[in-house]
């Protein structure tokens, strides 16, 4: 692995931005990081860049060659801004882009599966991530985690479907190999944690790590398309709640080696996460 050029991280105060800019420098690589705020990460030169003002992206994109892409959150057609963005990458000699999308969202499909299609056409060096869901989801800002928080369920349309639930440290360590290696995948990468698990599953083991009663409870696809549509784009609410009910029909319950492959090791067991994300909360609770 050779240490060249800088790499532009888009959402580098986000979930696997962050992660994946630390490892980053971890690996002795220089790191531009992107984000509205241009936080200062350790390590990092930070620039300020925002999807919807193009008057950003010179300047992100200034010396880089390499960029980590998160597209816009909550926008059902991202490629409206990314596309324009991308060409302009391109033009200013980035020649490897590694794109986080999903593993719901296969090339060409709604959203940032349009993306994922362009992308072999725009740049010689590509790859993209399709995590499975973020393990996260249930410890950080979520609004699972804070339903877990303020209201100790869990509320999905996934029924019993089993999800094969991705820790975001593994996420951004196969996103550090596939920017830095000396071969791009060229392909696009579904990962997962080690094991398939229902959402029941998951409430379990968080009241085993906490202490504290989780159960999870199961909504209608309407239910939860209503219910995310006062906090997001009604098509996205729509897109979202389609997603669970896939999950329910068994669309996500699979695992894959692509942690293990690119990094040479297993991915993290959502009871290790809890375990190291949550033990705060566990304590707390121990001491009441």
């Amino acid at each position: 692995m050779t240490v060249t050029g800088t790499t532009l991280v888009i959402g580098a105060t986000g979930t696997t931005g962050s992660r994946t800019a630390a490892g980053l420098i971890a690996a002795g690589h220089h790191v531009r990081a992107a984000s509205r705020s241009a936080t200062r990460l350790p390590g990092t030169q930070p620039v300020r860049f925002d999807w919807y003002d193009p008057a950003t992206f010179g300047d992100a994109l200034a010396g880089a060659e390499r960029v980590y892409l998160v597209p816009p959150v909550g926008d059902p057609d991202p490629a409206a801004v990314m596309l324009p963005f991308l060409r302009l990458a391109r033009t200013a000699g980035i020649h490897r882009a590694v794109l986080l999308s999903s593993s719901a969202v296969p090339e060409g499909g709604p959203a940032v599966g349009e993306i994922h299609r362009a992308l072999p056409g725009l740049f010689g060096e590509w790859a993209v991530l399709r995590p499975s869901w973020f393990m996260q989801n249930f410890t950080g800002t979520h609004a699972h985690a804070r339903s877990i928080r303020e209201d100790g369920a869990i509320l999905t349309a996934a029924g019993t479907g089993r999800v094969g639930f991705v820790d975001a440290d593994d996420i951004a360590a196969v996103a550090v190999r596939a920017l830095t290696a000396d071969r791009a995948p060229d392909t696009d990468l579904v990962l997962t944690g080690p094991e398939a698990l229902s959402h029941d599953d998951i409430a379990a083991i968080v009241t085993e790590v906490t202490g504290r009663p989780v159960v999870h409870r199961s909504l209608t696809y309407a239910q939860l398309r209503d219910r995310l549509a006062a906090i997001v784009p009604p098509e996205f609410a729509a897109m979202l709640a389609d997603m669970d009910r896939a999950i329910a029909e068994g669309a996500e319950d699979r695992t894959t080696d692509t942690v293990q492959r690119l990094t040479g090791r297993r991915p993290h067991s959502f009871r290790t996460v809890a375990e190291r994300e949550l033990r705060a909360v566990r304590d707390t609770s121990a001491i009441r």
